[in-house]
């Protein structure tokens, strides 16, 4: 589906809903301004498979270019907006643009656009930039007829870049109309989640990101309203959904996190009753968070691991999360999982080794853009529709998966493997402790040595040695058994805050 079939319906119903201005786009609105946008795509001599890029903050206009570029055949690439001018243009480039879309909103929009100077077509939106072209300019100049036939373009968004320069995720090709409605990821959050008409999605998350880009078009697909967050505010969230009666969203552990540091009666306050789904993903939920999620909202949590390639996916609902404390869940809904040693050979329950993803009969296995040596990388020695994404985990008697951490973030200690996520999940449930990031440094000793880097919460005193605090609060928890246990050896908590505590600057989840 897409806006035209609800706009014909409910011309007048919210497609989307600006949280802090109360701004809406209905559905009629969405259908004729994506509707020029790619008939100016068309125009401009963009034909299936080419690529748009657009760099801004939460706003519209990024959903209006994606399902732009969704009906016009081309690809679009959705670029972090946090990212230095030269990472956001090596996107750009990368991606081979012919058209780019820029906030002048941005802080470093106009550097960024210097080094875009050269991409055949300039789009500025929010605030003016030389040498783009006005994006309300654009639509008003393009053509409102629709084609007898607009084919069905695609997300090309990016990997994290963890190890080297982030590269393109290059989807399947799609040889249909975009009124199909048969589009896998749509039907399988239909299926799994119950997205309907009457669904009210709230994106507390960057649009950037493959999760909350992906289920706002899902939003649409199925005729229902998505509320966008400018940026995360826990107290706000909660707000927010009181007040648009949310039935979906899909969250971080650090904004669960956040969630639970309110105080008691703040959260008390809040009626949260209409949320049927609140879906999370990206990195491990550490299991007593999980657990007082689901106290305090019901079993209406729901975890999935995925990635931006769609190499796989495994889903765990609330009743399974409290039976498999810190499991990410089962898979048989995307693609088999296999975990494996260093020679490719397949590894027994409870070892923990590189997850790989059978890719299932009819699908082909993602493919970095531009990169083969990196597509290679990604596929199993022995079997070419294995893939993996880098992550490290296990898997136990039922088959539930639990993640590590990923291979590039491995700490070899004393020859000890250590897997910073456990450290970081432990860590960010202290309540002076606002986030925090665990890496390896060298030590001429022991090869590596682990250190965190905290940042605290707005009411730590300058005087307050946090790290000894921290240190004496995961003595106690271990003490009183509150870690979550697992059947193989974990690192000493203890160990990840050193004497050489470090303090970062505040930073915020959006």
């Amino acid at each position: 589906m897409y806006p035209g079939a609800h706009a014909d319906a409910r011309p007048d119903k919210p497609a989307l809903i600006m949280a802090d201005t109360d701004d809406v786009l209905t559905y009629a609105q969405l259908e004729e301004r994506s509707l020029r946008l790619a008939n100016h795509f068309r125009a401009l001599g963009l034909k299936t498979g080419d690529h748009v890029a657009i760099v801004a903050e939460n706003r519209f206009e990024i959903v209006e270019a994606m399902w732009a570029a969704l009906r016009s055949g081309t690809l679009i690439t959705a670029v972090n907006r946090h990212l230095t001018p030269d990472e956001a243009s090596y996107i750009v480039h990368d991606c081979q643009a012919q058209v780019v879309l820029l906030s002048g909103k941005l802080e470093q929009a106009e550097e960024l656009a210097r080094l875009c100077a050269d991409i055949d077509h300039r789009i500025w939106i929010g605030e003016p930039l030389d040498g783009f072209d006005p994006y309300e300019e654009v639509l008003a100049g393009a053509s409102d007829v629709k084609p007898d036939y607009e084919p069905r373009g695609d997300d090309m968004l990016y990997s994290s870049g963890t190890t080297g320069r982030p590269k393109g995720i290059l989807p399947e090709p799609r040889n249909q109309p975009v009124e199909d409605p048969n589009v896998p990821i749509v039907q399988l959050f239909t299926q799994i989640y119950g997205f309907d008409s009457d669904s009210v999605y709230l994106s507390p998350a960057p649009l950037y990101h493959a999760a909350p880009l992906r289920y706002v078009m899902t939003t649409h697909a199925r005729g229902g309203t998505a509320v966008i967050m400018p940026r995360f505010d826990a107290e706000e969230a909660l707000a927010l959904i009181q007040k648009h009666r949310v039935t979906h969203s899909q969250w971080v552990p650090t904004m669960f996190i956040r969630l639970l540091k309110l105080p008691q009666e703040v959260r008390d306050s809040y009626d949260v009753s209409s949320m049927r789904y609140a879906i999370h993903a990206a990195a491990p939920c550490p299991a007593d968070v999980k657990r007082k999620m689901i106290e305090w909202w019901g079993p209406v949590v729901y975890e999935y691991y995925a990635s931006t390639e769609s190499a796989g996916l495994t889903l765990i609902n609330s009743e399974e999360a409290l039976r498999k404390p810190g499991s990410v869940g089962r898979d048989g809904y995307m693609g088999t999982v296999h975990v494996c040693g260093p020679g490719g050979e397949e590894l027994p329950v409870g070892e923990t080794g590189l997850v790989y993803f059978e890719v299932e009969e009819g699908r082909r296995p993602f493919e970095y853009f531009g990169d083969p040596a990196k597509t290679s990388d990604s596929r199993h020695p022995n079997h070419p529709t294995w893939v993996t994404t880098g992550d490290m985990g296990w898997i136990d008697e039922e088959r539930y998966l639990f993640l590590a951490d990923r291979t590039s973030f491995l700490i070899i200690t004393g020859g000890v493997n250590i897997y910073p996520q456990e450290i970081e999940n432990a860590l960010a449930l202290h309540p002076d402790v606002r986030d925090v990031a665990v890496v390896g440094e060298p030590d001429d000793e022991l090869g590596e040595v682990v250190v965190a880097y905290l940042e605290p919460e707005d009411h730590v005193a300058p005087t307050q040695d946090l790290g000894a605090d921290v240190r004496e609060w995961l003595d106690g928890r271990r003490q009183t058994g509150e870690e979550e246990a697992r059947p193989q050896p974990r690192p000493h908590l203890r160990a990840a805050v050193r004497e050489r505590q470090r303090v970062i600057p505040s930073t915020s989840t959006d």
